[in-house]
């Protein structure tokens, strides 16, 4: 299990406590949260508790990341269950292209350590932005569900996607070219 992952603009490491004040800037804003499985977090205490059971969680059933950009923690990327993927960044880094950066680096890396046959996500179908994302990155829809998830008082749909593993000659051509360093 690595401990890091350099991009060109990015940070992925593994979680610490210190996370702790620009992790609750993400998972307390509401537009960061709008598709999140759960609503903003209404105190710190709930984003400790939060980033506790990140830091806490076995490695072979969790590989999560802290994205860190010019120094200053900004989000989340990683599988928060294998195989199933996750990523969120402070709005204020929307369309700069990290959560793509970071998606590039983690794909392959989680491909070399776990023995999965795909990579999965499960995204509201409303968040046109992660959509998007995921399809650029190779990964193709494969069902759809009603109900979901109740976020708050809100049901939530589905679409699941899922990126097959790759073979070693396509690996490079479907994520971007973005390898660990």
């Amino acid at each position: 299990m690595r401990d890091e992952i350099r991009t060109q603009r990015l940070l992925l490491r593994r979680a610490r406590p210190e996370d702790l004040s620009g992790l609750h800037a993400v998972m307390s804003d509401p537009a960061a949260m709008r598709y999140w499985s759960t609503p903003p977090h209404r105190s710190l205490e709930e984003t400790r508790e939060w980033l506790e059971s990140m830091i806490a969680a076995p490695g072979h059933e969790r590989d999560d990341f802290i994205v860190e950009h010019e120094g200053r923690v900004v989000g989340k990327a990683g599988c928060w269950r294998v195989p199933e993927i996750g990523f969120i960044l402070h709005r204020d880094l929307w369309g700069l292209g990290l959560a793509r950066e970071a998606l590039a680096a983690i794909i392959p890396y989680l491909f070399d350590r776990f023995a999965i046959p795909a990579i999965t996500a499960d995204v509201d179908p409303r968040n046109a932005a992660s959509l998007a994302l995921l399809r650029r990155l190779g990964f193709t829809q494969t069902g759809r569900a009603e109900r979901t998830w109740l976020v708050g008082e809100e049901y939530c749909d589905s679409i699941y996607l899922a990126l097959p593993r790759p073979d070693s000659s396509a690996r490079d051509s479907r994520v971007g070219g973005a390898a660990p360093t």
